[in-house]
């Protein structure tokens, strides 16, 4: 059997996907360019806050949320002509994330170096 390792397909995602900095990712969100979308669990996000202005959709259901004609897309307005920008705690999940996203068809879409760990000490506003 040859079964990849989550390490091993992260790192292939990684050589697929656009990767970007903390800092540019609080360039684009303060310059309204991006949707930067929180695939944490619940449980993350209440026990370590959320980003501010950021939306939430737990990584199991992001195929089924982010879809344009999704209820969530419709509810929340979200606009899908701007970047899409993912993350989770450390950075594995989003990765694995985006290259599902370009797999559905999304051109512009991409994932934050180190996550919500990174953001925290990058000056995103934190909400407890």
């Amino acid at each position: 059997m040859n079964i990849k390792s989550s390490q091993i397909l992260v790192k292939e995602a990684l050589n697929e996907i656009t990767t970007i900095s903390p800092e540019r990712a609080l360039e684009m969100s303060s310059n309204n360019e991006c949707n930067l979308i929180d695939i944490r669990d619940t449980v993350e996000l209440q026990k370590l806050g959320r980003i501010d202005n950021s939306f939430h959709i737990s990584r199991g259901l992001l195929e089924f949320s982010i879809h344009p004609e999704s209820a969530f897309v419709q509810k929340n307005n979200l606009d899908l002509n701007k970047e899409i920008v993912l993350f989770c705690a450390a950075g594995g999940r989003s990765a694995l994330a985006v290259k599902t996203l370009k797999e559905m068809g999304f051109k512009k879409v991409s994932h934050i170096e180190g996550g919500f760990g990174s953001m925290s000490n990058s000056g995103f506003k934190v909400i407890k």
